[in-house]
C-alpha cells in the first residue's frame, strides 16, 4: 500500500461525523476507514490531498487542501499518458 507522505493538511473532525463512510468509499488511498459508526484515519501517510474526502462528506468533518501534493501534477501526468516529473511536484515526499 502507498505510505510515502510525510505531513499532509488533511484535517478530520470526529465530532462532526455522520458515520456516513463516503471518506472511506471516495479514497484512492484507503487513508479512511469506519470504526464504531464513525470514520477513522487509518493510513495518513497515503493521502495525497486530491481532496475527494473534503468533497464528498456531507458533515463538513474533513478538510485538506487539495493540491498541495502529489495529486495535481500526477493526475495531469495519467490524463495525459506522461510520467510524473518531479520537476512539477511541490510537494516534499518526491
Amino acid at each position: 500500500m502507498f505510505n510515502s507522505y510525510k505531513s499532509t493538511t488533511l484535517q478530520y473532525d470526529k465530532s462532526k461525523c455522520v458515520g456516513c463512510g463516503m471518506c472511506s468509499i471516495v479514497c484512492p488511498h484507503r487513508v479512511f476507514g469506519l470504526k464504531e459508526n464513525k470514520a477513522t484515519i487509518v493510513n495518513p501517510g497515503a493521502c495525497m490531498e486530491c481532496g475527494a474526502c473534503q468533497l464528498n462528506c456531507p458533515a463538513n468533518a474533513i478538510t485538506v487542501e487539495s493540491g498541495e501534493s502529489c495529486a495535481g501534477p500526477m493526475i495531469k501526468a495519467a490524463l495525459r499518458g506522461e510520467k510524473l516529473d518531479k520537476a512539477h511536484c511541490s510537494c516534499s515526499s518526491c
